[in-house]
């Protein structure tokens, strides 16, 4: 079992940053990617942005040049550095944990980030 810890979520101007963090415990040798996914009201949970354990990294089209995903592998967390924020990236953002067995798929509670225009 692996447990997810987000934070970091807030109310921000547009334009502004935040970083949000994702802390695993349990069987962390047992995930491979790690991921933020978000979803507005009304709408479907979509992928933000992923890192595997080796670093390699996918972005939704939406965030790419102003989100980062990084991963600390002593602290078993991973970051996503949000920049240049809009109103449309109001959600909540989940944090993800894939295994290399592929299942089961652990999700965090969810942080909420609220971006002002």
């Amino acid at each position: 079992q692996v447990q997810l810890v987000e934070s970091g979520g807030d109310l921000v101007q547009a334009g502004g940053s935040l970083r949000l963090s994702c802390a695993a415990s349990g069987d962390t040798f047992s995930i491979n990617n790690m991921g933020w996914y978000r979803q507005a009201p009304g709408k479907q949970r979509e992928l933000v942005a992923i890192i595997s354990r080796r670093g390699n990294t996918n972005y939704a089209d939406s965030v790419k040049g102003r989100f980062t995903i990084s991963r600390d592998s002593a602290k078993n967390t991973v970051y996503l550095q949000m920049n240049s924020l809009k109103p449309q990236d109001t959600a909540v953002y989940y944090c993800n944990a894939l295994p290399y067995s592929l299942s089961p798929v652990y999700w965090g509670q969810g942080t909420q980030v609220t971006v002002s225009s």
